[in-house]
Order: C-alpha cells, then structure tokens, then sequence
C-alpha cells in the first residue's frame, strides 16, 4: 500500500468501528477532552465534507481560532445520524486531502491517532500495521509534526516503542507501545500510566 490507500483503510477502520457501537458508546467521552466518541468521528468527517474554504469561514466565525472552529465544525456534523457519519468515511476514504504545508503523513497520524481516543476509553483493540505507526511516530517526533506536538515537548529525551521496532531521540527514555506513545507525544495524559522509563517525570510536567 501507499500511504493515501493507508489512510483510506484506516478510515474504513474507523467507519467499521463505529457502525457496532451503541448509542451509549457513542456518546462515551473519549481521550480528546473536547469531544464524545461521536464527535470525533465527526471531527474525521470535516475535511471530506467541508474543505480548507468552509473551514476559513468557520475561522472568521470562531474570531480566528482554529481550535474554536475545529470544536465548531466537528460538533456540527456530529448532528448528523451515525449511519451518515459512517458513510461518509466510507465513500470518501480515498481522499488525498492533506492539511496546507503538510504531506500523507498528517492524515495519517489524525486518523491513528483518533482512531485511538476512540478505543482506549471503550477497551477496544484493533492490530494496526507496525509500518504505519513507526510513520506517524516518525512524524510526530521530528519538525513535520509540529502543528500536533508543541515545541519543546520532544527536547533532550529519548522514545522507544520495542513493539514495533521504533526510537528516536537522545537523552532520558520514554519507553512504551507505539500506541501509547502516539497518544502521550500528541497530549494525551492518560497514555502516561502506559510508559516507563526515567524521562517519564520530565515528559510528565510538559503535559501538566
């Protein structure tokens, strides 16, 4: 596979996901403090539907804030029946819509990494190709994943993921499953109960 037929199965993933879930599993808050289950399959569906010209506007609506917008938008589809939801990232999983600047690798990591803040809090697991999670931890670690991960929050520790083969780093390590380190690097504080290592207290306060 190529990276965009990567992002189009973990898409159909998600949908496939989602149309076993009850009501009050959709409604569970997920890992993402904004957002239910349902909100952020939701939030996967605004760049099929809406576009960088509908999330400008929803930009100048939200007083030029882009975390306002994305909560604004993703909301909005939310109101829309499951089965729609579903359909959509289904139907439109072959997208190649990548964020400005950025390349495969950013819609790769989103829809890992909601993919994600939708299982951990339901106890549900699915096997994700090793390739692609050594991709997004690649990208997280390094400057292309800056829009996701704040600067400094990599600076002076190491990262490993022994599961799939993965380090990148120098300095006190942070080791753990790619998953959970997919989690902690992109801000998730309930992934550091699944880390080890002495850089853990430093990456600790930089979530704080």
């Amino acid at each position: 596979m190529d990276i965009f037929e990567e992002i189009a199965d973990e898409r159909r993933a998600v949908a496939d996901l989602v149309s076993g879930l009850t009501p009050e599993q959709q409604a569970a808050r997920s890992l993402c403090t904004e957002w239910s289950v349902r909100e952020v399959v939701a939030h996967l569906v605004v760049p099929l539907e809406v576009g960088l010209r509908g999330f400008a506007l929803a930009m100048l609506t939200s007083g030029g804030s882009f975390d306002r917008a994305n909560v604004r938008l993703a909301r909005r589809q939310a109101r829309r029946p499951s089965e729609e939801l579903v359909e959509v990232l289904r139907q439109r999983a072959g997208s190649q819509f990548t964020p400005p600047g950025s390349g495969p690798e950013a819609p790769l990591t989103d829809v890992l990494v909601h993919g994600l803040d939708l299982r951990w809090p339901l106890g549900l697991h699915r096997d994700v190709p090793a390739e692609r999670l050594r991709t997004s931890l690649d990208f997280l670690a390094d400057a292309r994943g800056g829009g996701l991960v704040p600067r400094g929050r990599t600076d002076g520790l190491r990262f490993e993921a022994a599961d799939v083969g993965w380090a990148h780093g120098r300095g006190p390590t942070v080791r753990g499953s790619a998953e959970a380190l997919l989690l902690a690097l992109t801000g998730r504080v309930a992934a550091l109960e699944h880390l080890d290592g002495e850089g853990l207290p430093a990456l600790r306060d930089r979530l704080a």
